[in-house]
């Protein structure tokens, strides 16, 4: 388990896991006063949370199934990156995909947050690429069945 320095200027808990195989956090709105997303509009919610991630790790945001599922509404750049060098405020850009409106609520949980490691790439330009089985087969080209 990784240690991660985080501020919260905000008035909810710190994010945790639900269970003890929750592999994601659940992230809050803290906000003044309810949000109306309306259908097919974009907005970032606050968290009121800043956080220092060690070197070789990345924070993912996610949406909540259920979000999705009973209201249509999702995290617009999913999976969204929070680099280890950025230190401003966890912002979520939700949007409402739905036909209704939609009221955020101060509190209410609007995404989740996965804590990953990654390896950064150093690019070695080459003629052609080794043959694989596959090939250059793209979207699709397996079938259905």
């Amino acid at each position: 388990m990784i240690k991660i320095k985080i501020i919260n200027k905000g008035h909810h808990p710190l994010p945790e896991y639900a269970t003890p195989l929750s592999a994601g956090m659940d992230l809050r709105a803290n906000i003044d006063e309810p949000i109306t997303l309306k259908p097919m509009q974009r907005m970032l919610v606050p968290t009121a949370l800043y956080m220092a991630l060690p070197a070789g790790y990345e924070a993912q945001i996610r949406p909540r199934s259920g979000l999705a599922l009973k209201h249509g509404i999702t995290v617009l750049n999913t999976p969204g990156t929070i680099d280890a060098d950025y230190r401003g405020e966890l912002k979520v850009l939700l949007v409402n995909f739905s036909d209704t409106d939609f009221i955020v609520n101060d509190g209410e949980r609007i995404a989740q947050m996965i804590i990953a490691k990654h390896e950064n790439a150093d690019f070695i330009e080459v003629e052609e690429l080794d043959d694989t089985e596959r090939g250059t087969g793209g979207y699709g080209h397996t079938g259905v069945k």
